[in-house]
């Protein structure tokens, strides 16, 4: 996968993106990405995961790749591919919804009976002129499409709840508006609820599970960061 100008970067941003580095083979890369980093963004002097990338470049300009994208906000499994025929295999394989996603969240309130949601989603414009997600059939939701994620509440606290997600679709913020449209909202989220209720997004991408490029399966998991862990341990087990 060549780019015709190969990008320079910092010992700094190498040994950054390194310092999150799951898993490497020879077809692909696993990261555990923090808080505040995008995958990608349109400004190109942005630092981004996709740019970050370069610092695995081979000389001839061949670079990895991303094959999926999480928000900005969420932490957690990202994957790259090394190679083109990684990267197809490994894009038809998300297209199939061969790939096991699984999350972990914490919401407001007690969620412990809410266990699936299938409302299909759409697109729809904020007053900024910014595309955010919408439930199928509200008022200016457009270009809806099925989406279906299964939930499991894993601990209750006295207003907050942890649970487990496992969207089998991957429609644009299908868990944050899955959740919030079920009556809980992921804490700091400030689309979707209540910003105020966490530093950041609690959304985690903890484990993907799926077909590997070159045969086999993949199993990657990523350990939850501190602040998250912080207020989990708030709730009871």
């Amino acid at each position: 996968m060549r780019n015709r100008n190969i990008v320079w970067l910092p010992d700094e941003d190498k040994d950054f993106i390194r310092s999150f580095l799951i898993d490497e083979d020879d077809e692909m890369l696993a990261f555990n990405k923090p808080a505040g980093l995008a995958c990608q963004t349109r400004n190109p002097d942005d630092r981004t995961l996709d740019k970050l990338l370069w610092a695995f470049a081979k000389s001839n300009g061949k670079r990895p790749r991303l094959v999926h994208r999480i928000d900005a906000d969420t932490t957690g499994v990202v994957l790259a591919a090394k190679t083109q025929p990684a990267a197809a295999a490994l894009s038809k394989a998300f297209e199939a919804r061969l790939i096991k996603k699984t999350y972990l969240a914490l919401v407001e309130g007690d969620a412990t009976r809410v266990t699936r949601a299938d409302s299909p989603i759409g697109t729809v414009k904020t007053k900024e002129g910014a595309l955010i997600a919408g439930i199928g059939g509200k008022p200016g939701v457009k270009n809806t499409k099925d989406a279906a994620t299964t939930f499991r509440c894993v601990a209750v606290g006295p207003n907050a709840s942890l649970i487990e997600c496992r969207p089998e679709s991957g429609r644009m913020h299908q868990i944050r508006i899955h959740l919030a449209h079920a009556g809980h909202p992921i804490l700091g989220d400030e689309l979707y609820g209540n910003a105020s209720s966490a530093p950041r997004l609690m959304l985690h991408a903890f484990r993907l599970q799926g077909p590997h490029p070159i045969g086999g399966v993949f199993d990657y998991s990523a350990p939850v960061p501190d602040d998250f862990e912080t207020f989990a341990a708030q709730l009871d087990g």
